[in-house]
């Protein structure tokens, strides 16, 4: 067993106080009233945090009222930089829910924000949680995976004008956003127009790399106007450059502060507010003395593996990412809770020791008067946790409400563009379903086996000449006979198409794999495109990102996602367009069929097309672009 080659030293735990502003429960009615008269907006931040969130929203114009969360450090923290009711609860209990409703009645709601936990949806927490499982210290459902629907109960029952959740993109990417489509489909239904995009999170000022999911919901107008982006990158020079050198320490809870000549302004931003003089919190973990050799040795593109295998302690297969320098002149990496753990993912650029406290906070935007309650680690994990201050004023200005004078007047609340596309969509589709197109649509006459055999045949550019006369065969069948095979094989007029259908021929003395998609799929051993076309046409809730699929959306959208970020952002306008539902699969199928029939390229047939009215790129849409 190695040992760790330097003494632990354990920070001190900084006790924070409560607000002088700050309000109680018994207060809390009075002290929004308050502030409702002096023309506050009040916003509500739930999964809190530190208040990374919070502190956008305020920059951006709100007043937060309310905060919760449920670890005792970072409740201390909001409460004391933030004068709203800090509240320790736990969401995933219904009782404490409907008790935050019940307090939240006693005032006017204008902003509903937060970012359930992200452990169970990001890469980095997925391979610890399987570990966790298999050793038995957890169990394989984490409740953490349902405070998405937590969070729009509140949200619905509280009614505020605007609602806003940030988390990972794997919350999204990682189930083909059928948590977000949920979402974004029972916010529609309640009366909210909606928006959901990935940021990345430098476009806004963060020196890091970051991106993040955000949905936005409003019930007065459909628009949301985000700030503009950056074109250039923060550096994290202009984040960190002026905070003083610590040498051989580790640095302090406070030390001497020496404001440079003609700061950049960021450092101005960071500074706002803060003692003179003074930097608090700018204090990092001891080294070891071979991994200072070893960062001396460093530079930015430095990999594990390119190490002296003397001076490794780790398999470099294994961590090739064991170690990182930044770059003075790029931004960060993402700043994770990791950080608590193990600072070896954020080496200085150039002294020889892992960031401090208040350089992890600089590169997640906190100023620097901001205060993190108990100790170091503490500190690391609050600040890895949070949402960078400066992405939640980007998206929060996107949900400000706009001025009853700059309105075209009052209007009725109207189905979305992108509701209405939805509605269209499933329209065509059951129309398809008694055409000729039958085969390419889930309904009741495609049954597992033809879902199967539709997939094998016409997931291909090129389908086998024949395919709809050897489908036509099945149509409704729950199980395939050597008869029916046969039959289907002498109707292809290609040896190929033939030689599909023979992975059929094994399978048919087997009685229950017809009836079991799963089964089908694995004894089939289809490949990962054919699976996903399958199980489509059988029924399941799939986002086919095909070329043909993500063109059809990103016309609709007006944007170019079919061609740049195809499976980020491309996916988001797919996402949009499929929607929620019993009939998103049906929707999901009937993108594929439109995309290989009406909405061609180069040749696109837009008078045929279902979605003319709400298309950007149609004459009959409402926002003619020139895409092509």
């Amino acid at each position: 067993m190695s040992i760790y080659g330097v003494k632990l030293q354990r920070s001190d735990d900084l006790r924070l106080v409560r607000h002088p502003d700050g309000c109680t429960e018994d207060t809390f009615e009075q002290w929004c009233a308050q502030r409702l008269a002096a023309g506050q907006r009040l916003a509500v931040d739930l999964f809190s945090g530190a208040g990374g969130l919070s502190l956008g929203l305020e920059r951006a114009g709100w007043t937060v009222a309310v905060s919760v969360d449920n670890e005792e450090k970072a409740v201390q923290t909001h409460r004391h930089n933030f004068p709203g009711l800090a509240l320790d609860c736990d969401l995933s209990e219904p009782s404490q829910r409907q008790d935050l409703v019940d307090l939240l009645a006693k005032t006017e709601i204008d902003l509903l924000a937060g970012g359930p936990p992200c452990q169970p949806f990001s890469r980095a927490g997925r391979s610890k949680i399987r570990s966790l499982v298999v050793a038995g210290h957890r169990e394989e459902h984490d409740h953490r995976r349902e405070l998405w629907q937590a969070f729009l109960d509140v949200a619905l029952a509280v009614r505020p004008r605007a609602v806003l959740m940030e988390n990972v993109p794997d919350m999204a990417l990682g189930d083909d956003f059928a948590v977000v489509r949920a979402m974004v489909d029972a916010l529609e239904r309640g009366g909210y127009y909606t928006e959901f995009r990935l940021v990345d999170a430098w476009r806004y000022g963060v020196p890091q790399h970051r991106k993040r999911l955000i949905v936005l919901a409003r019930r007065d107008v459909e628009d949301f106007a985000w700030p503009a982006e950056q074109d250039k990158q923060p550096t994290l020079r202009d984040a960190i450059y002026d905070l003083p050198d610590l040498g051989d320490t580790t640095g302090g809870r406070e030390l001497a502060y020496s404001k440079p000549r003609n700061p950049p302004a960021f450092v101005e931003m960071m500074r706002a507010g803060a003692r003179k003089g003074v930097v608090w919190d700018h204090m990092t973990r001891p080294v070891r003395e071979d991994d200072r050799k070893i960062f001396g040795m460093m530079d930015a593109s430095t990999l594990y593996a390119n190490l002296p295998k003397d001076l490794r302690r780790y398999s470099a297969e294994t961590f090739d990412d064991k170690y990182k320098k930044l770059d003075w002149e790029s931004v960060s990496r993402s700043i994770t809770a990791h950080i608590a753990k193990d600072g070896y993912w954020y080496i200085h650029p150039q002294e020889l020791r892992t960031l401090t406290v208040r350089e992890a906070a600089r590169i997640q935007t906190f100023p620097d008067h901001f205060r993190f309650a108990g100790t170091r680690s503490d500190a690391f994990r609050q600040i890895g946790n949070a949402v960078p201050p400066l992405l939640g004023r980007a998206a929060a200005t996107a949900l400000r409400p706009i001025p009853t004078d700059e309105r075209s007047g009052e209007r009725q609340w109207e189905a979305s563009r992108w509701v209405q596309a939805r509605q269209a969509l499933t329209s065509w589709a059951k129309h398809q379903q008694c055409g000729a197109n039958w085969h390419a649509l889930p309904g009741e006459n495609v049954t597992p086996v033809v879902a199967a055999v539709a997939a094998l045949l016409m997931s291909r550019s090129n389908a086998p000449k024949g395919a709809d006369r050897a489908l036509a065969t099945i149509r409704g069948r729950v199980k395939l006979t050597k008869a029916e095979l046969d039959r289907m094989q002498e109707g292809l007029q290609t040896q190929a198409g033939r030689q599909l259908l023979e992975r059929f021929r094994p399978l048919l003395p087997k009685r229950k794999v017809w009836t079991d998609p799963e089964a089908l799929a694995e004894a089939l051993t289809m490949k990962a495109a054919e699976e996903r076309t399958f199980r489509l046409l059988a029924g399941e809730d799939v986002l086919l990102a095909s070329q043909a699929t993500l063109r059809v959306a990103a016309r609709v959208a007006g944007s170019k996602s079919d061609k740049t970020n195809r499976l980020s952002d491309g996916r988001v306008d797919l996402a949009r367009l499929v929607g929620a539902g019993p009939d998103a699969p049906l929707r999901a199928a009937a993108l594929r069929l439109l995309g290989s029939t009406v909405c061609k390229t180069p040749s696109t047939l837009c008078d045929e097309c279902p979605l003319r009215q709400q298309c950007s790129s149609s004459s009959g849409g409402r926002a003619v672009q020139t895409l092509f």
